[in-house]
């Protein structure tokens, strides 16, 4: 109880509620606006934060994290459009339904669907805690070295269909985090004698060039849109009642989001489609999806939003971010000598729990933001696309600049921005180049480290939650490769039916 009154007087700070107020309404503002999303607006914000204090800085981006696919259901229902990526399966059902005239239910569903998955996200990570405080001081260099190495192996084998691509673009960024001066003697790698690179490739300006200016360029490119959605008329509060009618599929979606959100590299699109799966499979009226199923859109968002509360666990509990946005905050902690891992739950639990209240607060503040406010939301929905662009391309170089004062980072940033753009026109994933920098930094420290102590191979698995981590990197290396040779097996089979068949006719 002493860490939770602590807590409490951590938020009671003018600032750190105004952090939180402002992260929660910007969160869905940016939402709101197709084409912009979270990662876009967190990496412009990351060199302001810098200078703030560690709670406010990382209450503001947990506002804008946890808040923008509130926001995202909006053009998502409205105007068939995703706010952000992950709303692309509310489109499924959620336009449907605004077809038949039934806007104001889809939208009152998707924010009732939301603030239960939040809800129940966070309520999971608060009960844990008191297992990571127990498990956490067990992880020394080794174990660590493994929890990133699971990371990264995850974060590929999660990208079907794309894993050499991903794999490659992985190991890019782990190359990227070994440029400059390596961390434990101070010696130069790979800087070929140019001034400019021995400081090595900053995380932020590397964010900023692939995340914000990537789609500041896409944006400029493409053809200018802008989207007239109707207005909504009546009370948004009924789909709080309805969803009591969905209890079963709520519940069991926002544990997909849970459990996907605590692997590293799954998060919001596994949880989200295997949860719409589920409800498809166990629903009366299965045919009904794809063409305006209340379930449908229960499923999606009540995923989608219970992943980021889950996703913190790993970043708590071991510093290994599961993904882009968590790494992006990784970087605000370590700016600021907040190091996640064991010793955080040890010395700063109550800045834990502060986080996590925080948390709560915002599903709270954004909930009641919305039901009063989605008419004014959709004025900022039909806001030109190329004047987006302008404004975060002004926006990203001047966070990039307010690093370190230099136009070589500016430069780098150009060119990290040009190579996300590419990356995306050929479909290709960027997550696994960010997830490759900031996993390849804590591998390489902690797996030198764990050397010291090391004399033989089989000593770096000697104790127990060593071989539990790597059992479980064999285990998921195997089942992919099981996977791969059933779906080869099939995909031969098939091919011999064809032929077959061409011979016989």
């Amino acid at each position: 109880m002493e860490d939770f009154y602590s807590a409490i007087n951590l938020l009671a700070r003018l600032d750190v509620l105004i952090a939180l107020l402002i992260g929660s309404i910007g969160g869905v503002i940016i939402g709101a606006i197709p084409g912009v999303g979270a990662a876009v607006a967190i990496a412009i914000l990351l060199p302001a934060t810098f200078s703030l204090d560690p709670l406010v800085g990382l209450t503001l981006l947990l506002g804008i994290y946890g808040s923008s696919m509130y926001g995202g259901s909006i053009p998502a229902i409205l105007v068939n459009t995703p706010g952000t990526a992950v709303n692309a399966l509310t489109t499924y059902d959620g336009y449907p339904m605004t077809r038949r005239g039934e806007a104001r239910r889809a939208i009152s569903l998707a924010y009732s669907a939301s603030f239960a998955g939040g809800v129940i996200g966070i309520l999971c990570l608060i009960f844990l805690s008191p297992i990571l405080a127990w498990i956490a001081p067990h992880f020394g260099s080794r174990e660590i070295f493994l929890a990133a190495l699971l990371g990264v192996i995850l974060v590929v084998l999660a990208h079907r269909g794309q894993i050499f691509a991903a794999g490659m673009l992985a190991s890019f960024g782990v190359f990227l985090n070994t440029v400059g001066l390596e961390p434990i003697k101070y010696t130069q790698r790979f800087t070929f004698g140019q001034s400019w690179l021995s400081s090595g490739f900053d995380l932020i300006v590397v964010v900023l060039g692939l995340f914000a200016l990537s789609q500041a360029f896409l944006l400029l490119l493409d053809k200018d849109n802008s989207p007239k959605p109707q207005p909504l008329k009546g009370s948004l509060f009924t789909g709080l009642k309805e969803l009591l009618a969905h209890k079963r599929v709520t519940s069991v979606a926002s544990g997909f989001g849970v459990i996907m959100g605590m692997i590293p590299g799954v998060g919001e699109f596994t949880a989200q489609f295997m949860s719409y799966t589920y409800a498809q499979k166990t629903s009366s009226t299965p045919e009904q999806f794809g063409d305006g199923a209340p379930e449908g859109l229960i499923a999606s968002e009540a995923a989608n939003n219970a992943v980021p509360a889950a996703a913190m666990i790993p970043l708590l509990a071991l510093g290994v971010p599961g993904e882009a946005l968590t790494a992006m905050m990784l970087s605000v902690f370590y700016v600021h000598n907040v190091i996640p891992g064991p010793q955080l739950f040890q010395n700063q639990m109550d800045f834990v729990m502060a986080l996590y209240i925080a948390m709560l607060l915002l599903n709270v503040m954004v909930l009641l933001f919305l039901l009063f406010s989605t008419n004014l939301l959709t004025k900022i929905i039909q806001i030109p696309t190329r004047f987006l662009g302008i404004v975060i391309l002004v926006l990203s170089f001047v966070g990039v600049y307010s690093l370190r004062n230099s136009v070589t980072d500016c430069a780098i940033a150009s060119v990290f921005g040009v190579l996300g753009v590419i990356l995306k026109r050929l479909n290709l994933p960027i997550v696994p180049i960010v997830l490759g920098m900031v996993l390849g930094g804590i591998m390489e420290t902690k797996l030198r480290s764990a050397m010291a102590r090391v004399k033989e191979p089989l000593d770096f698995i000697d104790r127990p939650i060593a071989a539990i981590l790597f059992a479980i990197i064999l285990i998921v290396i195997a089942i992919h490769l099981r996977t791969l040779f059933f779906e080869y097996r099939k995909h031969s089979q098939d091919e011999d039916h064809e032929l077959h068949d061409t011979q016989i006719r």
